[in-house]
């Protein structure tokens, strides 16, 4: 059973990559991710508060950032609180590089062009094989038009990737006006690749003390459905690379996801949940899969229930929609 995979112009071995989580944040977790058979590994995300600070930013200029959105009220960290700056990361990518034998890519979180490109040609020199850019920002203002908001994002990816030369991908939310028209844009701007979706994490209410709480919910099986959609629509329609990022649980998650034309799928909260060492036993399941179905090659499926190969191609579409409320029954 052939496995391997292709993802932003580098060779897996297969597509089961380590998303950026906190498993990212010494060499150690990194090498027992490595150890446990990650394809490739993504660090989690140097965010743009930590440049700021990095770069002399004052306390409120880091205020201001948390501000740009009500949701982001009370959710990012006291400037204190961040135990690494800009220089601790870019230290890690190198020391990680020397561990690793497998591609190693570097985050860059934040909303603005600050510090990005700098940060980004600092990266590929300390060895990153590739770039994930995880724009997060979520349009709060009236003022913001949604064109306004998809040229922020394919600015940023425009000086990224006319700085470096590694490959850059974009982690998208799902919440823009035309997901493929941002993705083409995307392409033209120079970015070889989209990593769908990121996850908004949503601050909680505490109705006794009137005031806002940080909560972090892991991701479940079902949160890939929306993965699967979009990437199924995609798919074929992009000369970008497709990875696939939440709701990647089971073997069968991540045949899914190729199915539906990813070139690569990432896990994360399942690695939270169980430890790096799960990346053995999907990796196992996903290899027993195949070979039970008798493919003889990852590439055979991929894209295989993809919009355009799909048996009943309206399942992605309106009209789907219409069919599962009508037939529902208690």
């Amino acid at each position: 059973m052939d496995l391997s995979t292709k993802w932003l112009g580098l060779e897996l071995a297969h597509p089961l990559v380590a998303g950026a989580s906190p498993l990212g944040h010494h060499v150690e977790s990194v090498k027992r991710l490595e150890g446990a058979g990650a394809a490739a590994i993504v660090l989690h995300s140097l965010f743009e508060e930590q440049i700021r600070r990095e770069t002399d930013a004052t306390w409120s200029a880091v205020e201001g950032s948390a501000n740009n959105s009500a949701e982001a009220l009370s959710y990012f960290p006291d400037p204190s609180e961040f135990d690494t700056g800009a220089a601790a990361y870019l230290r890690l990518v190198e020391k990680a590089r020397a561990a690793l034998t497998v591609p190693l890519v570097a985050s860059l979180n934040g909303a603005s062009n600050a510090g990005w490109v700098k940060y980004a040609h600092q990266m590929e020199t300390a060895g990153a094989s590739a770039l994930e850019l995880n724009i997060y920002f979520l349009a709060t203002d009236a003022d913001d038009t949604p064109s306004a908001v998809e040229d922020r994002v394919v600015d940023i990816a425009a000086a990224v990737t006319s700085t470096v030369k590694v490959p850059v991908s974009v982690k998208l939310s799902p919440f823009h006006s035309s997901v493929p028209h941002l993705v083409r844009r995307l392409a033209a701007a120079g970015a070889k690749g989209v990593t769908l979706f990121n996850r908004f994490y949503q601050p909680d209410i505490d109705i006794e003390h009137l005031e806002t709480v940080p909560k972090l919910v892991l991701s479940e099986s079902s949160d890939l459905l929306l993965r699967l959609r979009w990437l199924a629509l995609l798919y074929g329609r992009t000369p970008l690379s497709l990875a696939a990022t939440g709701g990647v649980h089971r073997p069968e998650d991540a045949v899914k996801a190729i199915m539906a034309g990813a070139d690569v799928v990432q896990t994360a909260s399942a690695l939270l949940k169980h430890g790096p060492g799960y990346l053995q036993t999907l990796r196992d399941g996903f290899d027993a899969w195949f070979r039970e179905h008798d493919y003889e090659s990852v590439a055979q499926a991929r894209g295989s229930m993809s919009l355009l190969r799909c048996p009943d191609p309206a399942a992605y579409e309106r009209a789907n929609y219409a069919r599962i409320l009508q037939t529902w029954r208690a």
